[in-house]
């Protein structure tokens, strides 16, 4: 599905050749500064970077028309956006964009469940918490059908119980759809439950030439943790070269969706 090859980012973020695979909930976790943020926004061409090429689908992302892209991969960002005014008005606003009807209360009721969300539609958004938030618009891109959702530290402002039910209930929904999921995450027991593949990105001071993403079974929840924080990825660190090892779930979990 996505193919990244040979790509740099301001001369201080260098990445290996990564390849995403359709349907299939991919992980992304790594030191802060390591460049996962950047990596998510190449994916839906919100970024551009400075050498290589990001592939969908054998297209090259740079090339692509930005809108056709962006209705087919869904980015939902750490700091979300919405609209004053209730959750349903919220809906309402991201569909009249396409020129589409919007979700019935019934299904935008469902979607919020699935993001683990019990709140009335006439809810204002003004006086949600950041998480409640960021589900939200998490509910949003769900209702779209997207090819492809990147999420980017989905559960960084939730507790255990909301952060295992929110990813294990996008990824229900996900699998039952076809959605391809990637997600950022410095959460080590939730990319070791929920992973299907794990790309490790890890900042070094060698040189990357050369550098290559190589698969094995099992992911090494150790090696995410020491390689995650407990921050966002926001930051560029300079002078950082990055490599990354992609490591498939051998026992992987299946969800049946059940009802939510």
């Amino acid at each position: 599905m996505f193919e990244i090859r040979n790509v740099s980012f301001q001369n201080t973020i260098f990445y290996p050749d990564i390849s995403i695979f359709p349907n299939q909930v991919t992980f992304i976790s790594g030191e802060s500064g390591s460049g996962k943020s950047t990596l998510l926004r190449f994916l839906n061409g919100t970024m551009t970077p400075n050498s290589g090429s990001v592939l969908f689908f054998g297209n090259d992302v740079a090339v692509m028309d930005p809108i056709d892209l962006r209705r087919q991969v869904l980015l939902a960002n750490q700091s979300v956006f919405l609209f004053d005014g209730s959750i349903r008005n919220n809906f309402a606003q991201f569909y009249s964009f396409l020129d589409k009807k919007p979700p019935s209360y019934d299904e935008i009721s469902r979607f919020l469940r699935i993001c683990c969300l019990d709140f009335p539609l006439d809810k204002n958004c003004s006086v949600l918490s950041g998480g409640e938030r960021h589900r939200v618009f998490i509910a949003v891109c769900l209702s779209f059908l997207p090819k492809v959702l990147l999420m980017d530290e989905p559960t960084s402002d939730l507790d255990e119980r909301n952060a295992v039910c929110l990813i294990r209930n996008v990824i229900a929904f996900a699998k039952e759809k076809g959605i391809t999921l990637v997600i950022v995450s410095h959460d080590a027991e939730i990319v070791k439950q929920f992973s299907d593949w794990t790309i490790v990105i890890e900042k070094s001071n060698e040189s990357c030439d050369g550098a290559g993403a190589h698969a094995g079974s099992g992911v090494d929840a150790d090696a995410v943790s020491d390689a995650s924080d407990n921050g966002a990825d926001n930051d560029v660190d300079n002078g950082a070269d990055n490599s990354a090892e992609i490591k498939s779930v051998s026992d992987k979990k299946e969800y049946s969706g059940g009802d939510f």
